[in-house]
């Protein structure tokens, strides 16, 4: 891979890559504006009954604002990648931080990469402020006071450093003094990581940001408690969750793993379902515990993961891999940096992969669904949640081709229809 390309020649791959990725997301997200609008003004005719025009317009309308929004912070994220490789910004805070750390040191190292992280976090702060206190706010779904947002805010960051700061200091530790397969040992240092912190997240890290209080006794519990032991699933507790102190948007999620299992409802989720239509959307997330979705795509990401690593252990000796981005002072942290920040402007294209295999696991989980409990309940339940979480009934197909990891409304409704049928 020595001789693969010069210093100029990745340069201008990179840029290249960049300019056609952006253009792609952009030309994706006209065609899917577009062809919401073009059908905002009449309710699809299989929703007609449920869905009224005013809420169909609704979704529309804030489909639209997200779409536009989102074209915003692509074109942003992208100068600001483009600033930190090709404009040198890296190689700045690399020179910075050596001031004060030993150059190519892990301290130097864990230094560099949280200087990129702080940088980073105050660079999307204000789309964050954006998004939640004028986009949500102005559908009727942000219930997040600015304390609130600020408390979130601190408690992401230190328990992000707490956790994140050590394992960065493990990874170029790793990468250091393990030699040519240190890649090896990093994929198994984070397959532990990501293990542990799978079985921790339930009990000691979702409490600091929500509560979690046991589902009270009722239709609801029963319903939930026999539909359980039908399917053979052992939780550590039902819980519902405040969820609605930051956003009037529903959802359930199993989380955890063995014993600590437990399965979560947002508070607005019960709000608004009855307990048939509960009953039925924990059905289609224990049909993706049945089909071992949840195993496969864990085993899909580690497998990821460690060609990945393979790759950047092929890159991470090779002067035009950090010339050509920018970086003329090679070390192991702006290998791990320069690799994981560019890695997403090459591989975007193959996103509808990901998409396809994803909606493939949601059909699975409706028909283990309908199987278990009532397809017109979980179809009442999701014609419900389309309605009150705005989401279009009408994407454009090449959007969703790329972005929807569930299928599109109409076709994910018919295919219920017809296994009730």
């Amino acid at each position: 891979m020595t001789d693969l390309f010069s210093a100029h020649q990745f340069s201008l791959l990179f840029l290249f890559a960049l300019v056609s990725s952006v253009l792609l997301q952009l030309w994706l997200a006209l065609r899917h504006i577009n062809h919401v609008k073009r059908h905002c003004r009449d309710v699809p005719s299989e929703f007609a009954e449920q869905i009224t025009l005013e809420s169909h317009q609704r979704a529309a309308a804030y489909t639209v604002v997200k779409t536009r929004f989102g074209m915003m912070t692509t074109l942003f994220d992208a100068m600001v990648l483009a600033a930190f490789t090709l404009g040198g910004g890296i190689e700045w805070l690399s020179q910075l931080t050596a001031q004060w750390f030993t150059p190519n040191s892990t301290a130097h190292g864990v230094a560099l990469i949280a200087a990129l992280g702080v940088v980073s976090s105050l660079l999307s702060l204000p789309f964050s402020l954006i998004s939640t206190f004028v986009i949500e706010a102005r559908f009727g779904f942000n219930q997040m006071s600015a304390k609130l947002f600020i408390t979130d805010l601190i408690k992401s960051t230190a328990i992000g450093a707490a956790i994140g700061l050590p394992l960065i200091a493990a990874v170029l530790w790793l990468m250091g003094a393990m030699g040519d397969n240190w890649w090896l040992y990093v994929w198994a240092t984070w397959l532990a990581f990501s293990l542990t912190l799978m079985w921790v997240f339930p009990t000691f890290i979702a409490p600091l940001f929500n509560k979690f209080v046991p589902m009270e006794d009722g239709e609801m519990k029963d319903r939930i408690v026999g539909l359980l032991n039908r399917c053979g699933f052992q939780s550590n507790g039902l819980f519902v969750m405040d969820g609605s102190k930051r956003s009037s948007h529903g959802n359930a999620y199993f989380t955890g793993l063995g014993k600590s299992k437990r399965i979560v409802f947002f508070d607005t989720l019960l709000k608004h379902l009855s307990p048939p239509e509960v009953e039925a959307v924990l059905a289609h997330e224990l049909g993706h515990f049945k089909h071992r979705h949840i195993v496969k795509r864990l085993v899909w990401t580690f497998a990821m993961m460690l060609g990945l690593l393979w790759l950047l252990g092929q890159l991470k000796a090779q002067m035009w891999f950090y010339q050509g981005l920018g970086v003329t002072t090679p070390s192991t942290a702006t290998a791990l940096m320069l690799f994981f920040m560019v890695l997403p402007v090459f591989t975007f294209l193959f996103a509808p992969i990901s998409s396809m295999m994803s909606r493939k696991h949601e059909y699975e989980a409706d028909a283990f669904a309908a199987s278990q409990s009532s397809s017109s309940d979980l179809v009442n339940a999701l014609v419900k949640l389309y309605r009150d979480n705005a989401a279009t009934l009408t994407p454009d197909p090449w959007h969703s081709v790329f972005y929807d990891s569930h299928p599109p409304a109409s076709l994910r409704i018919a295919a219920l229809q017809r296994l009730a049928n």
